[in-house]
């Protein structure tokens, strides 16, 4: 039987690529619409082996409406994976409209887009249709000490970022009671691995520490996040596509909370041993600044609804995985320095 062709948006990110690999991989045709803004770059899906007939890609954006629809019809696309997002949240916080823009209307655009698509196709097709929506834990707010978020637990975004994710959310739950179109949302706590976009914790303190740079820290440092491998995170994606429920919503996390300060001075100790400096430690270049508005205090997940419903696993442990992430961007610094020219 044929796979599902899929129509990946964000497809040139970070996450976005890797599960573009693991669809191609599956035996999936994939289209990838992106628009190529300073987070996305065409090189991030070099690394994948696939033929013209088995990847496409399309430089556009989900706010073009016409443009998604085109592609619906024409690849006759049966599942969506919603990818496409603006989310650091600093910059969220120094131009809210842009992730208004993209996080919102994106949205918006493609379930409009996506439901006209849908109520055209010949009923014993219908079935087979699949919009996942790609979101955070961050929809949630922050935790104390104790607890994790759940798929139940209520939305207190803090950021302009979280709360444009929680809008595109609510306006999938929606889509799918208003006009039953059948709509899946992810939640996941922070990624990581290759080809993450060096403005992010992890490969923001690989690359300074490597340019003798500041390795800035807001705040204590203690603020806690939960880490899960972008691999484990789109395997699960994958999982909702192919298992989830209509209108139902899955969280994934990592099981490894970590605060910033630990997460950074593993990142220090493992650079010292595969390349150690002539003098001092690179957790000397290490520099607390002033906390951002808003700072969450502690996310995690309880992924135990995917666990047992989708059959989700994770196959990364922290340990493993920080330090395979390390060496990937030690090998790759030339896709570094790429990354960081075109988004100058």
């Amino acid at each position: 039987m044929a796979k599902e062709t899929i129509l990946v948006t964000g497809g040139a990110g970070f996450i976005g690529s890797c599960f573009v690999g693991q669809a191609i991989e599956a035996g999936h045709k994939v289209v990838v619409l992106d628009a190529l803004t300073y987070a996305g770059h065409r090189e991030n899906l070099d690394w994948i082996g696939a033929g013209e007939d088995r990847l496409v890609f399309v430089q556009g954006s989900i706010c073009d409406g016409a443009l998604v629809g085109n592609l619906l019809r024409e690849h006759n696309i049966m599942w969506i994976a919603d990818f496409a997002a603006e989310s650091h949240v600093d910059n969220s916080i120094e131009k809210p409209s842009e992730f208004i823009e993209t996080n919102v209307m994106g949205t918006y655009t493609m379930l409009e887009a996506a439901r006209q698509f849908w109520n055209a196709l010949p009923e014993q097709d219908k079935p087979h249709f699949r919009f996942l929506h790609v979101s955070t834990d961050e929809v949630y707010g922050s935790l104390g000490e104790t607890g994790k978020f759940t798929e139940l637990s209520r939305m207190k975004p803090n950021s302009p970022y979280s709360a444009s994710k929680a809008a595109g959310d609510h306006l999938c739950r929606a889509w799918f009671k208003t006009y039953n179109l059948p709509v899946i949302v992810t939640n996941c706590t922070n990624n990581y691995g290759p080809r993450q976009f060096p403005e992010k914790l992890i490969p923001l303190m690989i690359t300074n520490a490597l340019n003798g740079k500041k390795l800035p820290i807001y705040g204590d440092g203690k603020n806690v996040r939960d880490w899960i491998h972008v691999e484990d995170h789109c395997r699960g994606i994958y999982l909702a596509l192919d298992k989830g429920l209509p209108g139902e919503t899955y969280c994934f996390g990592g099981d490894a909370e970590k605060n910033n300060v630990e997460v950074v001075d593993t990142i220090c100790t493992i650079l010292m041993e595969e390349v150690p400096k002539a003098s001092g430690h690179y957790n000397d270049q290490i520099e607390y600044v002033k906390d951002r508005p808003g700072h969450d205090r502690r996310y995690a997940i309880d992924d135990t609804k995917a666990q047992e419903t989708l059959g989700f696993t994770r196959e990364h442990d922290f340990t493993s995985g920080i330090r395979a992430t390390v060496k990937w961007y030690l090998e790759n610094t030339g896709w570094c320095q790429s990354v960081m020219t075109k988004a100058a």
